[in-house]
This record gives structure tokens, C-alpha cells and sequence, in this order.
């Protein structure tokens, strides 16, 4: 007969279903489970930073403050000989740079370990070393590492440290880089003005010999050339002004000679014959030739009146008037032959004149071009020596400026801050570490307890339970086991050794703690136990359950000692209760009151008749034991039978209360069969040894055969030594007569 059963809560099988999943919830849940282990860690986290502290050696930082200037001091009211910076943004950059680096370099190092002797200084260089001679290098490089330049954003200051064991020396030290490159800085710059001032001399000696010579050069020049009261431009002037007379007059006088040889040409053309035909152009030039032209002309017309008056030419009349032409024509013509001679004279003249002119002007064009070559060479002279003068000023300007400037040197880096003794340590932080120490172990201890809960598997507490595997809790149980080795069987699963003694005349230590609700009925166990009982008779108020299997899912977590308290707790109310040892393949029910395992359900199966004869009265009133009895090849298929079905009919026939002990369903198929034939199984789960997959396994196993699960018991849950209930219940471990003194 299979009991109907309550189907499982909708909610519980959902979440027994449902997969883990990582969520905040399982976060918070693993941190209050394992808090003692996230404390532990951080605690101890916090406690390695403390002891690395404390165990490091403590460093002090000096601190100076340095002002570098690119562009320095100008005191004579313009730059420096030497150029330390420019205006150039990345110019000052890489000095800044650059000087950064010259502060921390091996030279300033080697000047600084030199002057303050730490090449003998033990404590500096260290006791293992200075057995050693070491090598200034050596010492420098060490200090170099101490040594860092920070610069200080957006000025032109930088912050110079060294860190050392000892605050006194940091500061010694410190003190030594600053001033040692101060005054490596101004020497630098007195050496490069030292030997700016020698070149400058130098070369002011040879310009001035240069300009020296180019002064006489110009003076000989002048005397060769007689240039030495009018300029070039003066003579330049007056030849221009003579060149020019010489050429208006030369032009005026070729152009009274083209005014010759005109009048020339006319007069050659008067025909001597007839010379009444003369250009006005030459009549104007003589009164007489015209006074002569006319007494010409009227003798002709005189003549030719006469004849027209019929006057022969032999007419003494005709004659005296031909007498009078030939005279006048003969004083005209030689008038003409006269001034035609003056008109050649003339032109000789003039032509003689423009020859002397061209001379002239010619003589006048060489001397030009003669002056023009002296004054290209004379410009030269003059150039060489203006510029030589110029530079001899600007040398002589630069080589006074170097020497103010070496008498009265200016520093464009100087010290603004000098270095303090430093009080408290840079290193160890120990806030800060102590800090660090503090979240790196929250978060370390987090981890861990998040990392134990994914990692353990094993069912922790009854609320985690009862939510993975969906089944109620019926209670929990602390742990009563005596201790001792286990012993494995063979087929898997073991129990406890324990010591078998008088439960009426040894303590709890020594008594078995499956009997522990019987001898020690005031005890917390006794409680649980009763607790239990209570929660399965108000499961199923209306339809009892009579037949209750108790088994686990794997061996060793407490099934039989369960069973036993369930079972003492059922009797103590008054109910006939039979303890059934069901596991066939390593009983242990009559081990609880030595009794022999001669006979038991087996037997019962091969003779239902006789079945009184394997039931066993036990010193707890109400309470009787079936034992197992011999152990048979094949128990499972036992389960099956219809004899084994008699047998458990009988049972409820006789008894009030069946309590069945079955084998692991984990291992064997046996406790899955019992479930079947029974009212209700309760499962036996373990604090700390059972797997929560098994488990889970176990309760899917029950439910696909159909069977009744009533609920677990958390076995061995967290506890022992003394436990008390709101004060009242003796503490476990104490007698009844202990607690009744008490």
C-alpha cells in the first residue's frame, strides 16, 4: 500500500529546481555565513601591514626648494655675455630639464661624497660594506638613488629630496647637493665668462691693429690721389658741372657752324652773272651788300628805261647807264666774294673751336671715369675701415661688459627654501599602510567567505536547506557522537565506535548517543528530539504517520542515531513504537542494546508467523526493536517481496508508531524501495559532511518514485559542550540527577 501524499509546496520545488546562480543575495548570504573568516582575514591583514611597519627601516625626506631662472639678472641693462636660457617656451623646458638632471648627476654626487667624507661614513654606506673600501663612485651612485627632483607645476621652482635613515644627515646632505650646484652653476658661468673676456681681448688687440692700418692705408690714398681738402663728391661735382659747360658750349658752337656752312652754300648758289637774286638771309647780314644790290638794281632799271624809251645800246645814255650796271654788279660781286670769304674764315674758326672742344670734352669724360675708379677704391678703404671700426666699438663694448661682469657675477639659480631637519618618517606609512591592510583584507576577507561558500558544498545550516533541497525542516539535532575513528563498510558507508557502558551509572561522555533522549531526558538533545516528534505529528494531524522511514543520503550522517531519538521520543508520549532495522547490509540497531543479530526481519520474511518472536522489548518503556537478523546476498530485492509487505502490515498492527532505518539512498536502491511502502520518509541530512548535490540527488530519487517527504533533520548541526534552553534545561552531558540538584 503506497500513502497518498502531500504534494510539495510549489515555492520549495521551484527553488529546489532552480540552478545557482551568483546574485548579491548569495554574496550577502556566504559573508554572514563565514563573517568569522572575513573577520579573521582582514584582522589579519591588517596585523601583516602593522608588522610590516614596524619591521621596516624608517626613512626621512629633506626638502629643498630651488628657483631656476632661464633668463638671469641684468644689472647693466641688457643680457649676459653668456646666455643661460631664452624666451622660448620649450627652450625653457629642456633647461629645466636639463638642469634637473645636472642636480641629481654624477658629478654633483662625486663633489658632495667628497666633501662630506661618506665614503668612510659606515652608516651610510652600511656595515656590510664598509669592511670594503668603496669606490667614490660606488658611493655616489647610492646617494644618486636617495636623490629625486620634483618639479613644481607652473613655476619656475623645483622641490630637491633625499631620503636617508638618519634626519640629521638627510639634511646634511641635502643641504651639501643644493649648495654644491649653486655653486657649480655660478662656477660654470665664471669659466665660460673668463674665457669669453680672453677671446674678446684677443680679438680687440687684432682689431685694433687691423683698424691701425686701415687708417693709413686711406691716409696714403688721399696723398697719392690729392684728396686732402676736396671730398670725391666735391670733385665728382665739379667735373659733372665741367663736362656739362663743355658740352652745352660744344653743342652751341657745332650748331653755328651748320649756321656757316648754310650761308655758304647760299652764297655759292648767287649766280655772279645776274647777283641781284641774294637771300634776305644774307642781305641782313650787311647793309653795304644790300646798299650795293640796290644801286645794282636801280642801274638795271635805269638801263632797261632808257631802252624802252628806243634807246639803242649805242645811246651815250644807254651806255652810261650800261657803265653804271657793269660798275655797280662789279662792286656787288666782289661785296659777295667778300663776305663768302668771311663765311670761310668764319667756319675755320669755328671748326677749329669745336675741335678744341671735343678735346675738352673728352679729357673731362677720362678724368670722369678716372675719378669714378679712385672713388670705388677709396669706398673700399673707407667701408673696411668704418666696419672695422664697428666691430672694434662692439668688441670693446662686449670685453668691458665681460669684465664688470666677472668683477660682479650674478647666479641665475639660487636657493629659496634650504632644508629643514625632518621630523616624522616618510617611510613606513604605517596610516597608510594600516589603511591598505585594512580594505585589502575586506576585500581579501570577502573573497575567502565568498570563496568557502562556493567551495563548500556540504549542507551548512537548516535555513540553506531547507531552500535548496524545497522539503521542511523538522528540527535539528546537535552533535552527540562520542568521537572516535570511523570504521568503512563494505559497501560504502560506517559508523561511529563508541563506548558501550551503563547509561544508568556513567555520564553522557560514555553513554550512546542514540539513548541520549532516554538517559538524559531533560537534556537539549532530549529537546530536539521532541521538537522533531512534534513536527510530524502536526504534519499530517488527521491521518497520522504510523509507518516513518528515516534514512540519508550517504553513510555516516547520523540515520540510525536520528531514528533511535525519533523513535525513544514517540514512546516517551505513551505510543507502542517499534525501532525496525531495515538496512540489511550493516545494522547497528542491535548494537544500541546488545543484542545479538540472530534474528530480525530477516527471519520474519521466511516465517511471517513467527515475526513476535524477532520483536524485542528495549529498556525504554514503549519501545521495541526489530533487529535486522542475519544478513542475506540480496536486500534489495527483499524490499520487493509480498512477504516483506506482511511484515510491515504486522507491524503497523501491533504498534502504534513504525520507525524504519534504511541504508544511504546515495549508495543502495534499498531506502528508495522502503519509501515506497511507507507513510512519510524523513531525511537525515548532516552539518559539514553532507554535499548539498547529494542531497538534492537524494530528495529527486524519493520524488520520482513517488514517495511522501515529510521533511529533514539536520544532524550534528553547529554546537556542543554546554547548551541550555532560556536557562532552564540542564546543559548537555549533565545526569538527570545533575539537573535535578542544579
Amino acid at each position: 500500500m503506497i500513502p497518498s501524499q502531500a504534494p510539495p509546496s510549489p515555492v520549495a520545488g521551484a527553488a529546489a529546481e532552480q540552478e545557482e546562480t551568483f546574485s548579491p543575495a548569495i554574496f550577502v548570504r556566504a559573508v554572514r555565513k563565514h563573517w568569522l573568516i572575513a573577520l579573521t582575514l582582514m584582522v589579519a591583514s591588517v596585523i601583516c601591514s602593522w608588522l610590516y611597519s614596524a619591521n621596516q627601516r624608517k626613512l626621512y625626506e629633506a626638502v629643498a626648494t630651488v628657483q631656476l631662472d632661464p633668463q638671469p639678472l641684468t644689472p647693466l641693462g641688457h643680457s649676459q655675455v653668456v646666455e643661460s636660457g631664452s624666451d622660448s617656451y620649450w627652450s625653457n623646458q629642456e633647461y629645466f630639464a636639463t638642469q634637473h638632471q645636472v642636480i641629481t648627476s654624477r658629478k654633483i654626487a662625486l663633489l658632495v661624497v667628497q666633501k662630506l667624507g661618506l665614503m668612510s661614513d659606515a652608516t651610510f654606506i652600511g656595515p656590510q660594506n664598509s669592511e670594503h673600501k668603496m669606490a667614490p663612485e660606488q658611493v655616489a651612485e647610492g646617494l644618486r638613488a636617495r636623490l629625486k627632483v620634483e618639479p613644481i607645476e607652473d613655476s619656475r621652482l623645483a622641490r630637491v629630496k633625499f631620503t636617508d635613515a638618519d634626519p640629521a644627515r638627510a639634511q646634511r646632505i641635502l643641504t651639501a647637493v643644493v649648495d654644491t650646484y649653486v655653486e657649480q652653476n655660478l662656477d660654470t658661468t665664471l669659466d665660460a665668462t673668463n674665457k669669453t673676456v680672453e677671446w674678446l681681448d684677443m680679438q680687440l688687440a687684432r682689431l685694433k691693429g687691423d683698424l691701425e692700418s686701415q687708417e693709413m692705408d686711406l691716409h696714403d690714398f688721399k696723398i697719392k690721389y690729392n684728396l686732402l681738402s676736396v671730398s670725391y663728391g666735391d670733385q665728382s661735382n665739379m667735373l659733372r658741372a665741367q663736362i656739362q659747360q663743355l658740352n652745352e658750349t660744344l653743342t652751341a658752337l657745332k650748331a653755328k657752324k651748320e649756321n656757316v656752312v648754310a650761308r655758304i652754300d647760299i652764297l655759292k648758289k648767287i649766280n655772279p652773272e645776274d647777283p641781284a637774286d641774294v637771300p634776305a638771309s644774307v642781305l641782313f647780314t650787311s647793309d653795304t651788300l644790300s646798299m650795293l644790290r640796290s644801286s645794282y638794281i636801280d642801274a638795271k632799271r635805269e638801263r632797261a628805261s632808257l631802252k624802252a624809251f628806243g634807246k639803242d645800246d649805242n645811246h651815250p645814255q644807254v651806255q652810261a647807264a650800261s657803265a653804271a650796271v657793269e660798275a655797280s654788279r662789279g662792286a656787288l660781286t666782289a661785296e659777295l666774294a667778300n663776305i663768302k670769304h668771311g663765311a670761310d674764315l668764319e667756319l675755320a674758326a669755328v671748326g677749329q673751336e669745336v675741335a678744341g672742344l671735343n678735346g675738352l670734352y673728352e679729357s673731362a669724360k677720362h678724368e670722369a671715369l678716372e675719378l669714378n675708379l679712385k672713388e670705388l677704391e677709396y669706398s673700399r678703404l673707407e667701408r673696411s675701415k668704418d666696419n672695422t671700426e664697428k666691430l672694434f666699438g662692439l668688441v670693446l663694448e662686449r670685453s668691458t661688459e665681460s669684465g664688470l661682469s666677472k668683477m660682479m657675477p650674478f647666479n641665475n639659480v639660487r636657493v629659496l627654501d634650504r632644508p629643514l631637519r625632518p621630523g616624522a618618517p616618510v617611510f613606513p606609512k604605517t596610516g597608510t599602510n594600516l589603511a591598505v591592510g585594512a580594505v585589502l583584507g575586506l576585500l581579501l576577507g570577502l573573497g575567502g567567505a565568498l570563496g568557502r561558500d562556493l567551495l563548500d558544498r556540504t549542507v551548512r545550516n537548516a535555513e540553506d536547506t531547507e531552500r535548496e533541497l524545497g522539503l521542511s525542516v523538522l528540527g535539528s539535532l546537535q552533535d552527540v557522537s562520542g568521537g572516535g575513528k570511523q570504521s568503512v563498510g563494505y559497501y560504502g558507508y560506517g559508523r561511529s565506535r563508541r563506548q558501550r557502558v551503563n547509561p544508568e551509572t556513567t555520564t553522557a561522555d560514555s553513554v550512546d548517543p542514540e539513548l541520549l533522549v532516554h538517559t538524559h531526558p531533560k537534556s537539549v538533545v532530549a529537546e530536539a528530539a521532541r521538537a522533531i516528534r512534534t513536527n510530524l505529528m502536526f504534519m499530517s494531524p488527521d491521518q497520522p504517520f504510523r509507518c516513518l522511514l528515516v534514512t540519508s543520503a550517504g553513510p555516516a550522517e547520523g540515520k540510525t542515531t536520528v531514528a533511535a531519538c525519533i523513535a525513544v521520543a514517540m514512546a516517551q508520549t505513551g505510543q507502542r513504537v517499534c525501532l525496525v532495522d531495515c538496512d540489511l547490509r550493516k545494522p547497528r540497531v542491535h548494537t544500541l542494546f546488545k543484542e545479538r543479530n540472530d534474528r530480525g526481519v530477516t527471519t520474519a520474511l521466511l516465517d511471517p508467523s513467527d515475526m513476535d518472536a524477532s520483536i524485542l522489548g528495549t529498556p525504554v518503556a514503549n519501545l521495541s526493536v526489530m533487529k535486522a537478523g542475519p544478513t542475506p546476498p540480496n536486500p534489495a530485492d527483499l524490499m520487493h517481496t509480498e512477504a516483506f509487505g506482511k511484515v510491515l502490515d504486522g507491524l503497523r498492527a501491533r504498534f502504534d508508531r513504525v520507525v524504519i532505518d534504511s541504508p544511504p539512498i546515495g549508495l543502495v536502491t534499498d531506502g528508495v524501495i522502503l519509501a515506497t511502502r511507507v507513510d512519510a520518509t524523513v531525511l537525515v541530512v548532516r552539518a559539514l559532511s553532507t554535499r548539498r548535490d547529494a542531497a538534492k540527488r537524494a530528495v529527486r530519487a524519493l520524488r520520482d518514485v513517488g514517495a511522501n517527504c515529510a521533511g529533514f533533520v539536520l544532524n550534528a548541526s553547529a554546537g556542543g559542550g554546554r547548551y541550555y534552553y532560556s536557562g532552564y534545561y540542564a546543559p548537555y552531558g549533565a545526569t538527570e540527577q545533575e539537573s535535578s540538584a542544579s
